[in-house]
């Protein structure tokens, strides 16, 4: 034992001196994993050292023999003061010095770097040209008219039709018959698209205030008008526009723009807002009307107002129309029991709710006339609550018109308010349609098939523009069956139930 210090002793002593003589060993020399083979010694070294049987002296960098360090059970033996517990930290076997940053290889060059010239590209190969027979080019055309050939078909084709007549005329036969199978589509999104959009929401999660069914209607169609005039420009707002209706057997019409069209609807719109206790908007555009009908509040709207109506009048119009629809959801279904005065005649709040939205509807498609814009008719349960209104109102508009000395028919009976009395079968076809019996004696009487003298079939969006004064009894394409008297009273009073 005490052997073996002393040679680590006069080890330590000669690794002191070599260090004042700046000469290092590699820390490789005493580091790694070893065993013992055969009496030999086997690690790893640095540059320079060898490794000989033990007891043997190791050679350094300068050739110095150096003891070899005995070897225990655990491995190596004592390490001096560079080991780990030296001043110097742990050794490193990657032959830097401790204490400084490792060294970073330099990038290696690339050819361009080098300045000899750049290999060549190998040059692409361009495809041979398809060379076909004149039948199989012509039976080709069909395909080339619909873009369906290949790129090399597509190319002998074409460079056939250079040299041929008869294959260039059937091509172009063929290329316009093409472009008839593919009509352009109008880049114009669907009008409906808004409608069908919130109906979908509405299905999926319904409101927590609902709005009632019979004011559906014109929450659709006020929305379907908003969403048109968001879509024309400035000076379409100045575009003429004419509003029809009859007055008595004549048709009658209004010249104006599309601002005075808003214009109006927010003034007949404004009967249903006095009745629910809204703001009237006549009360900020001067006297109020003397004559409380749709058509003298519109002239007192606009008599009342400055400047022609602009574009600005969208923004009181559309308020109001949020207002009616948020007070009547509020309000409940008690609500309907409420009545509107239209000056010569009154209607229940729910009625006036569909006649606000009929009209709504009606001048749309006068607006959307004017300035070339598509427009479709609305949902079809919302046109048949229209139409129903409309066939309801019937009776009443033939006793107006008996009242008034406008029926050319004489009067056969009175019949008594309740009973059944002689009848004409109204019969809607298309898009919410249906069948009406409506009364010809009295207004309160009951339609009753056993007495039907009528039948009168028109299409859904016929009968509302004929109802609307935008189409005259004599032009309504009606299919007629019966008493020819009373089935021109009917279509003359279902033109006297549009107003301005």
């Amino acid at each position: 034992m005490n052997g073996g210090a002393d040679r680590f002793e006069a080890f330590d002593e000669r690794e002191g001196h070599e260090e004042q003589g700046h000469e290092r060993y590699g820390h490789d020399s005493y580091e790694g994993d070893g065993h013992e083979e055969g009496g030999a010694y086997e690690g790893q070294a640095g540059a320079g050292d060898g490794v000989g049987p033990e007891g043997a002296p190791v050679g350094g960098d300068d050739g110095a023999q150096v003891p070899q360090v005995p070897q225990g059970p655990q491995g190596p033996g004592p390490q001096g003061p560079r080991g780990p517990d030296g001043p110097d930290g742990p050794a490193h076997g990657n032959g830097e010095e401790p204490g400084k940053p490792p060294r970073i290889p330099l990038p290696r060059s690339s050819v361009e770097d080098t300045g000899r010239p750049l290999p060549e590209p190998a040059a692409a190969l361009a495809p041979a040209p398809l060379v076909l027979e004149h039948r199989v080019l012509k039976s080709l055309l069909g395909a080339w008219a619909l873009a369906a050939c290949s790129a090399e078909e597509t190319a002998a084709v074409e460079e056939h039709l250079g040299g041929c007549g008869s294959c260039a005329d059937e091509a172009l036969r063929l290329r316009g018959a093409v472009g008839l199978l593919h009509p352009p589509e109008s880049l114009d999104l669907d009008p409906t698209l808004r409608t069908r959009v919130l109906e979908g929401c509405l299905d999926r999660r319904p409101p927590r205030i609902p709005v009632p069914e019979w004011a559906a209607p014109y929450d659709a169609e006020t929305a379907r008008l908003d969403a048109l005039l968001q879509d024309i420009g400035g000076a379409e707002w100045h575009a003429p526009v004419r509003l029809r209706w009859f007055d008595g057997d004549s048709p009658v019409s209004r010249r104006t723009t599309v601002a005075g069209v808003i214009a109006h609807l927010l003034s007949v719109d404004g009967l249903v807002a006095v009745a629910l206790g809204l703001e009237d908007p006549l009360g900020s555009t001067g006297p109020a009307s003397d004559d409380p009908t749709p058509e003298g509040r519109t002239e007192a709207y606009w008599r009342g107002s400055h400047f022609p109506p602009t574009r600005s009048v969208r923004g009181p119009w559309r308020e109001q129309s949020h207002n009616l629809v948020r007070t009547v959801s509020f309000a409940g279904g008690g609500s309907g029991r409420l009545t509107v005065p239209y000056g010569g005649f009154e209607l229940p709040l729910r009625d006036s709710m569909l006649d606000r939205a009929f009209e709504c509807w009606v001048h749309a498609g006068d607006i959307a006339d004017a300035v070339d814009y598509p427009y479709e008719p609305p949902a079809p349960r919302h046109l048949h609550r229209m139409i129903d209104l409309a066939a309801r109102m019937l009776p009443g508009s033939l006793a107006a018109r008996r009242r008034a000395g406008l029926s050319a028919a004489p009067v056969r009976h009175l019949v008594a308010a309740g009973a059944p009395g002689r009848s004409l079968r109204l019969e809607i076809e298309g898009s919410g349609g249906g069948d009406w019996l409506i009364p010809l004696d009295s207004p309160g009487a009951v339609g009753s098939t056993e007495r039907e003298v009528a039948h009168v079939a028109l299409d859904g969006v016929e009968f509302c523009r004929l109802t609307a004064g935008h189409v005259s009894p004599e032009e309504a394409a009606a299919g007629q069956d019966g008493d020819r008297e009373a089935i021109r009273e009917v279509l003359f009073a279902a033109a006297s139930l549009s107003r301005m």
